[in-house]
């Protein structure tokens, strides 16, 4: 098989656990798949609203209910995101050097930056989701899930490996057009779930925040890493939800 479902499965297969064999054999050319990154995201916000919306169907608290969400969506992930996000801020807070950096980056022991990173991301994405009803808190879920991976490929794209090896330089060249199309997918989902004033915040938020995050990486790191992508989307997932709950609660 080879076409969209291909590149589909791909994504699914890489940015989830969930199992893709009904959707075919994935593609190889992992670059190429990355226009569907967005799409694996929503599959992601899908499966984290329904655990709210079975949650809030069984009378529980708002709290309750965005917990869940939230742990159902670390779970169908493996918390490759907030992996990263966690890495990410023990290297950059902890490594005086470029190369002590990305060696603590590597280290899988997780050290007192990352555990804050980590809980501040649950926090905050927990409590704006409890700060929103079940239907725009599931909306605002599978958006957020979207936009956070339609930044993946640009972000891969517009800067060089920080390493000769890792995830990240594993996946190759990103092609402007499979770039283009991840964001426009990643605009489309904010734009039809959210309304148009709070996606032009939203988007406001996103594009500040990768221009933050590229600089960063540039000046600390020389490039990206898939650690760094992890954080990227963590970033973009926490901002969208406090869009949403800003612009509803």
């Amino acid at each position: 098989m080879s076409g969209p479902l291909s590149d589909f499965a791909a994504c699914v297969g890489f940015y989830t656990r969930l199992p893709v064999a009904v959707l075919g054999t994935p593609s190889e050319d992992f670059a190429r798949a990355q226009w569907a990154a967005p799409l694996a995201g929503a599959a992601v916000g899908v499966i984290g609203g329904s655990a709210l919306l079975v949650a809030a169907w069984a009378g529980l608290p708002p709290l309750v209910c965005a917990l869940l969400a939230v742990a159902a969506t670390m779970l169908v992930t493996g918390a490759l995101h907030e992996d990263g996000l966690a890495d990410t801020a023990d290297g950059l807070g902890g490594g005086a050097t470029r190369e002590r950096k990305l060696e603590i980056m590597r280290d899988s022991r997780i050290g007192t930056y990352g555990v804050a990173a980590l809980v501040f991301s649950i926090l905050l994405r927990v409590a704006a989701l409890a700060a929103l009803a079940p239907v725009p808190a599931i909306a605002a879920l599978i958006a957020a899930h979207m936009a956070g991976r339609a930044m993946i490929p640009h972000f891969l794209g517009s800067l060089p490996p920080a390493r000769d090896d890792g995830l990240s330089a594993n996946v190759g060249a990103i092609g402007e057009r499979t770039a283009a199309i991840a964001l426009a997918i990643g605009a489309a989902a904010l734009l039809l779930l959210l309304g148009p004033m709070t996606t032009l915040v939203a988007a406001t938020l996103l594009a500040a925040w990768f221009v933050f995050l590229k600089a960063l990486a540039q000046r600390q790191l020389g490039g990206h890493t898939g650690d760094i992508c992890g954080a990227l989307e963590q970033g973009g997932e926490i901002l969208v939800l406090l869009a949403v709950a800003a612009a509803f609660h």
